[in-house]
Parts: structure tokens; sequence; C-alpha cells
């Protein structure tokens, strides 16, 4: 399903997200994701990287998308294996400020900023929820012609003409009052991207 304010980011089958990721703890350690950080999977889908996060977490986790029907889907899958999740929220992710009950140490943010019209904007919003010091990962397409990345055996991801490559993003994260590292590869088809706040967090809530 997918939402008129977040065009193209609709959720594929879980099958061939896991060809991808088959090994999603791993890609999330590299974006540096450590044991006991409390952490908000922000525009989760169908939760693969949810389910992950709370291996890492052992449980420190929510999960936000607007789609409730994903939202469901993510539920039942974590609720499956050991660990569980803070909360479950659906909702807008611009507004995610007043939905969160809590600050958090990590925000992850996986292939939806390029279906976002405004990224900047959801990135600050993001940046109010989180603790001092605290990183918003980003993963991200690499900007490769679509039919150049398949995905068991057909053309998959967003058009190309929207993905963003890893400079457009830093900038975006500059707009958002967030210095970006280095990027970093995720093969075969993605790139992250680690920012942390320019100044403190200006979320006056909590």
């Amino acid at each position: 399903m997918s939402d008129p304010k977040f065009p193209a980011t609709s959720m594929p089958d879980r099958e061939w997200w896991s060809a991808l990721f088959p090994d999603p703890v791993a890609v999330l350690r590299r974006l540096g994701v450590e044991d006991g950080m409390t952490v908000l999977d922000l525009c989760c889908g169908d939760g693969l990287f949810t389910t992950a996060l709370s291996e890492i977490t052992q449980g420190r986790v929510y999960g936000l998308d607007v789609d409730p029907v994903l939202i469901a889907r993510a539920k039942a899958d974590l609720h499956a294996g050991a660990s569980g999740a803070l909360g479950w929220i659906v909702g807008d992710a611009r507004e995610v400020a007043t939905l969160l009950p809590a600050r958090v140490d990590y925000v992850l943010i996986a292939n939806t900023l390029h279906g976002v019209e405004e990224p900047a904007s959801l990135l600050k919003e993001a940046g109010r929820i989180l603790a001092p010091g605290g990183p918003i990962g980003v993963i991200n397409w690499r900007t490769l012609p679509r039919e150049q990345t398949p995905v068991l055996g057909e053309p998959r991801g967003p058009a190309s003409a929207m993905r963003m490559s890893a400079d457009a993003l830093k900038a975006e994260f500059a707009c958002a009052g967030l210095t970006a590292g280095a990027p970093i590869d995720l093969p075969p088809y993605h790139y992250g991207l680690v920012a942390t706040l320019t100044g403190p967090s200006s979320r006056k809530r909590i």
C-alpha cells in the first residue's frame, strides 16, 4: 500500500527484501546500531529491520508507519520471534515528535527518503526526538538505473530519476542541521549514511 503523502514508498513482498538483505542485523551493525540502544524504525513498513533492531536492542525498539496493515504484519512477524517491542505507532512520520512517547538513541529510515517531497523536513523532525548525540541512519538505493537493480530476476526499486546520491543526501542532512559521515556501501544496490545533530536537540516536549 502506498500513501499519497509518500509517493513510491509502497512495500513489496518480504521475499525480495530478504533477497536484498539476507542479514539485516549485520547491516544495522555497520550503521552503528549497538546493544542497549533505544531505536525508532521510522516508516518501518512490514518490519524487516524492526525485527532485526529488536534482536540487537533486546526489544528496545519502536516501529512507526502510516499504513496500519503493514504495522500489523510487522507486529505479527516480530511477535513470532523471541523479542518484543516498546511500541507500535500508526501515524505520519512528519509528526513523529508528537507521536513518540520518549526520546530515542537512534533513528533508522530505510528505503523511504526517495519518496518524500521534502527530505530535509522529515530528517529535521526525526532529529527532534533524538537523545543528545544520537544518530540518524538512512538506507538508500544507489543511483543506478532501475534496470540495473534486479531482484529475483526482475528490475526493482524506485524509478531511476527518484534515486538520491550520497552527496544529495548529505545536503539534505545539512539543511536539517545534521552532519553526515562517509557513505557505507551496502551491497548489492544500497548505501547507508549516518548523521548526528550539529547542535542540541530542539525538542521541547518530554
